[in-house]
């Protein structure tokens, strides 16, 4: 006897390749990171912070406007008011890093093709805040109001 409901079930799901790819974002994001990681090793542990900020600052000069403008600012701003977070690129991304590990990043609007610029956090920034509270921020323009919850924003994060 033929089971139909084996097959019926078989025709419904999405195929393998629809459910289980990455976007180009994506796959060139991971690209990216594999990049990163063997210039990392290349340079070494004990590397020049000035070479990981120069990474950071030619990613940032390679962005289109208005996210150029944006990443700028969000990186005087972080190494204001932060200046123990090291900056350093992340998935392509600029991010800044306390020993280490990756406290707050600025991800391009361009860069996944979404409406706004975001300023992240990981799970490594102190701002937990109660139950709940927001772990990244949509980026449009930088106002004087902005840029200060900005500063105060990644000092709190960076302990």
């Amino acid at each position: 006897m033929k089971n139909t409901n084996a097959s019926a079930k078989r025709g419904t799901a999405p195929a393998a390749d629809e459910a289980d790819t990455f976007t180009d974002e994506e796959r060139n994001a991971m690209k990216e990171r594999a990049r990163e990681l063997r210039t990392t090793a290349r340079r070494g542990a004990k590397a020049p912070k000035a070479d990981a900020e120069a990474d950071v600052l030619a990613k940032i000069a390679e962005m289109a406007e208005p996210d150029r403008v944006l990443a700028e600012r969000v990186h005087a701003i972080v190494k204001a008011s932060a200046p123990a977070l090291a900056p350093k690129l992340w998935y392509g991304m600029p991010a800044y890093a306390r020993d280490g590990k990756v406290v707050c990043f600025f991800q391009s609007a361009e860069k996944f093709k979404s409406r706004y610029a975001t300023l992240g956090f990981s799970d490594q920034a102190l701002i937990d805040d109660g139950a709940m509270w927001p772990t990244a921020y949509a980026l449009t323009e930088l106002t004087p109001e902005t840029e200060a919850a900005i500063a105060t924003l990644v000092a709190k994060a960076a302990g």
